[in-house]
């Protein structure tokens, strides 16, 4: 099959490998017909090369139909059309019992003390082939696909995978009272999806940031006001506290994590480790601050005393310095994590419908086979041709 494999540093390359095999009496063999190119992923082009060997397949928001099923599958057969969730998680054990399922105790990480595995996500989730590939080894498949209906066009349903769960667990998390305020930083997939979902569950006043014209258009013509960081600048927050009766917002999403624009030393560490051997940079990685955490600070200073930080952007550096006696002045709420797919998948479902009030189907901006995927990573980190969601079609 044809699958998009990393090389190296902004190195990703389409290339035939071996087609999975049933490995488990519950496994299954997915045809991809849609998969989405993730703002993590990013991730994987620039920053986590020390936990990536050559030919590892990337992506983890596919969807398609089942081709093969192990002898004990009973939940789906082939045919059915599913959602793969990016989680890796068996469904049935502690933490997945309590909707942790990015924790799930049956696939954790011990080497690393990770979490749960996730598909196409380097050694410290597991290195399990990801989903930008033709075919897709699906373990646990009486309790992992999510069933979707025949008929609909793949964009309904594939943000399933990722996106809507991640942006909805942001927005739970984030507790906004109804009617209440909420600014959102980074108007990437999620953080776009974020303002849709919040305004949908009953938030008052939904604020968007981004320094990228195409992105605060694209939120600003679904009814959200928007704000230009570079226009704003170090004004930012007394602007958006100006705004909130002088408080600042009830909460605050980050929906940037380490690739926001901030730090000059944080994206010299980032770029750093590209020029160490393997085992030395994934050390630094592991064991130093590589972040930047300009959002991170941002929010901090934006939102109101007593109010809430919802993280959903990625952060990888273990010792970046937070202002603890400011979160704790401030009695600042911090919540975060790894979407939990499957603890928000019921939620989702029945707004997936043909009034689509999340606007799923003119989500995407760009539908790619897959053979052009190396490019759409570029165009995708250069943030050029308004590319906010790619999905490919293998």
């Amino acid at each position: 099959m044809k699958a998009l494999t990393w090389q190296g540093r902004r190195d990703v390359r389409v290339e035939s490998v071996p087609d999975p095999v049933i490995e488990d009496p519950t496994d299954v063999i997915v045809k991809i017909t849609t998969t989405g190119l993730c703002g993590s992923d990013l991730h994987l082009y620039e920053v986590l090369g020390p936990f990536l060997d050559p030919g590892d397949i990337l992506g983890h928001e596919p969807m398609g139909v089942v081709q093969e099923v192990g002898p004990e599958v009973t939940a789906v057969r082939p045919g059915d059309r599913v959602v793969v969730p990016f989680n890796v998680s068996c469904g049935t054990c502690f933490t997945c019992a309590q909707g942790l399922h990015s924790q799930c105790e049956t696939t954790q990480v011990h080497e690393y003390g990770t979490g749960a595995s996730l598909f196409g996500y380097t050694k410290l989730y597991g290195q399990v082939p990801g989903g930008q590939a033709e075919l897709l080894r699906v373990p646990f498949g009486n309790t992992l696909p999510i069933k979707v209906p025949q008929g609909p066009p793949d964009d309904r349903y594939v943000l399933l995978s990722d996106v809507l769960p991640t942006a909805w667990q942001a927005v739970e998390y984030a507790d906004v009272p109804d009617g209440g305020s909420l600014v959102v930083l980074g108007l990437g997939p999620i953080g776009d999806m974020c303002t849709r979902i919040a305004a949908h569950r009953g938030a008052g006043q939904v604020i968007g940031v981004d320094l990228v014209p195409e992105r605060l258009e694209r939120v600003r013509a679904r009814g959200t006001t928007v704000l230009d960081l570079d226009r704003h600048g170090k004004g930012l927050a007394d602007t958006i506290r100006e705004m909130t009766e002088g408080r600042g917002p009830h909460a605050v999403i980050d929906a940037v994590g380490m690739e926001a624009h901030g730090s000059p030393a944080a994206t010299l560490a980032q770029q750093s480790t590209a020029l160490l051997p393997s085992a030395l940079a994934a050390r630094l990685m592991q064991h130093v601050g590589v972040d930047r955490l300009h959002a991170l600070h941002l929010a901090i200073d934006i939102v109101r005393r007593g109010g809430t930080i919802s993280l959903s952007g990625v952060y990888g550096g273990m010792t970046d310095p937070l202002p603890m006696l400011t979160l704790f002045d401030k009695q600042i709420q911090l919540r975060m994590g790894q979407a939990n797919v499957h603890r928000w998948s019921d939620d989702i479902l029945p707004l997936l419908s043909d009034d689509d009030p999340l606007g799923v189907e003119g989500f995407a901006t760009h539908h790619l086979p897959l053979a052009e995927a190396p490019d759409a990573y570029r165009l995708f980190q250069k943030k050029q041709d308004g590319a906010v969601k790619i999905l490919f079609n293998p």
